[in-house]
């Protein structure tokens, strides 16, 4: 004869996505790099393991590739509406340009009072060495078929064309970025401030003009809303063997500086 054994009602489950890094198309070994190869399996994880209540979208990010950006909110998304699963974003330190545009993927987004938030724009950086080279007696020689394709060559001087062209293209993935914000955060954002500027707010700020909905830290939230017994599950991207081991090269090293560079432009 079978026992009966009464049925046990498990606790709410949380799945945590900690999306932390500069976003770019390829890794490095020096540095964490997001992007949507990376990120993919940990996000389908996060999604169908143990039939999570909710998920919890923690970003840590300066921006980096729009394309990568768009490519991981949209797997978001996409998950959250195929299994009717809310998503929960939190701030830690910033979500800046992409790392916002990867927050807004969230239903409602909480930061901390000293989060960093916004820059919502386009940027493009280079440099120039044609008096440098003038200097040294460098001859630049360049030959193309297609007379736009050495466009913004640093090596020549800078033609008014090459930054037409180059602002044209900034202006389409400007406009990608505002629609994605206005379609996620709709009638929430402010109508008084300029949103699309570049600017960027901090904590209660944040909320205000609409780019948040609180001011909040994860566990007390989720247990807030689901109880507290709540119980949370992580999930981060898997570490390749060198990256465990703290293994970089030097030829990472510019990759590196890049990235501080991102992060420094937020004063951290």
């Amino acid at each position: 004869m079978k026992r009966w054994i009464p049925l046990v009602r498990k606790p709410p489950l949380v799945a945590v996505i900690r999306l932390n890094g500069a976003i770019a198309s390829g890794g490095r070994f020096g540095a964490q790099n997001l992007n949507d190869a990376g990120t993919a399996d940990m996000i389908e994880r996060a999604f169908v393991r143990g039939k999570p209540k909710a998920v919890a979208l923690v970003v840590n990010s300066p921006g980096g590739s729009p394309a990568q950006s768009s490519l991981i909110a949209a797997r978001i998304r996409r998950l959250a509406d195929e299994k009717q699963v809310p998503v929960y974003g939190f701030v830690e330190d910033v979500a800046a340009s992409g790392g916002y545009w990867l927050i807004s993927a969230a239903d409602q987004i909480f930061v901390d009072q000293s989060s960093i938030v916004g820059s919502i724009g386009v940027i493009s950086t280079s440099f120039g060495f044609v008096d440098l080279m003038a200097q040294h007696g460098i001859e630049r020689r360049v030959h193309t078929a297609g007379k736009d394709k050495s466009m913004l060559d640093p090596f020549r001087p800078e033609r008014a064309g090459d930054v037409k062209r180059l602002k044209a293209l900034q202006a389409q993935i400007h406009d990608a970025f505002i629609a994605q914000i206005k379609a996620r955060r709709g009638a929430r954002l402010s109508q008084d401030a300029d949103l699309f500027s570049g600017e960027i707010w901090i904590g209660a700020r944040a909320v205000e003009v609409g780019l948040a909905d609180g001011v909040a830290h994860l566990v007390p939230k989720m247990k807030e809303l689901f109880g507290d017994k709540t119980v949370f599950a992580v999930h981060g991207p898997k570490r390749t063997i060198l990256q465990r081991f703290g293994a970089s090269m030097a030829s990472d090293a510019l990759g590196i500086v890049e990235d501080r560079a991102l992060w420094a432009q937020y004063g951290l």
